[in-house]
């Protein structure tokens, strides 16, 4: 069974930044499955809120040897449900974002799910490389893919806190992606603290850096601290150790899989909240 292949070594870090009253962020680093929620609703309830969207994942994922993407529907249900009996409690009402990986069994093979709801993010860095897997569910994101907006824009936009699907809103379906797990990968889930005061190129530097996951994940808080720190900042770190697709192996053997991994770096699928598992 692949939970006995893969090693992964995983740490997570956050702060309530200089500027906010309370922590509104959550996060998850529990085999299999590794999340950051970012509450909305203010200090009375955006805790509260991303709080129950981190123990809907951690009753359904948890615990087993690998995911599925039965548990993350799961999840993702049972946390639409806890954040609507928050929202009933105050007069702002309340919401969460969710971005996030689970490992999967791919016909025998390791894999990521990787899933979101809201603007937190998940990168994946290989090497020197940055890439941002999910999608930005935000205004700024949909001014951007619209050509009103530049990438390099979107800190300095003035509604860039508005987001377009929450857990809790009234568009609360995941995107969701496959990827394979590569061994010397690092994987870095975050809330927009991070993302709003340091830039990608900031982002990739600090995780080339290489060091335990434990040491970057406060290397990345720190960074976004000392940018100003206006919202919650909040980091999961995930490294592959091994067990992973082996990509130095490929190449000592001139094995080609560059067209295998581009189509399955496009494989974008959804997760309903109800439909079939």
């Amino acid at each position: 069974m692949i939970a006995h292949e893969v090693r992964l070594a995983a740490a997570a870090a956050t702060d309530v930044g200089l500027v906010r009253r309370a922590n509104e962020d959550s996060a998850l680093a529990e085999w299999p499955v590794y999340a950051v929620a970012d509450g909305m609703g203010g200090y009375e309830a955006g805790d509260r809120a991303s709080a129950a969207v981190i123990d809907a994942f951690r009753t359904h994922v948890v615990g087993g040897p690998v995911a599925s993407i039965a548990g993350v529907r799961a999840a993702l249900a049972d946390a639409a449900s806890a954040v609507a009996t928050v929202a009933a409690t105050t007069e702002r009402g309340a919401g969460s974002t969710i971005a996030g990986v689970a490992l999967v069994d791919d016909e025998g093979e390791p894999a990521w799910l990787v899933f979101n709801v809201g603007d937190s993010r998940v990168y994946r860095h290989r090497g020197t490389e940055l890439e941002q897997v999910t999608v930005d569910h935000s205004l700024a994101q949909e001014l951007v893919d619209a050509g009103e907006l530049r990438p390099e824009e979107r800190n300095g936009f003035a509604q860039r806190n508005v987001i377009t699907r929450a857990i809790g809103g009234p568009d609360s379906t995941a995107d969701s992606w496959l990827l394979p797990v590569v061994n010397g990968e690092r994987l870095l889930i975050c809330s927009d603290g991070l993302t709003g005061e340091v830039s990608d190129e900031g982002i990739r530097a600090t995780l080339t850096m290489g060091g335990r996951a434990e040491s970057v994940a406060a290397a990345l808080v720190q960074r976004a601290r000392q940018a100003g720190g206006r919202d919650n900042i909040t980091v999961v770190v995930v490294d592959v150790i091994a067990g992973g697709h082996d990509e130095s192996a490929d190449a000592a053997t001139g094995t080609d899989r560059g067209a295998d991994a581009a189509a399955s770096d496009d494989d974008r699928t959804t997760i309903p909240l109800r439909g079939r598992t």
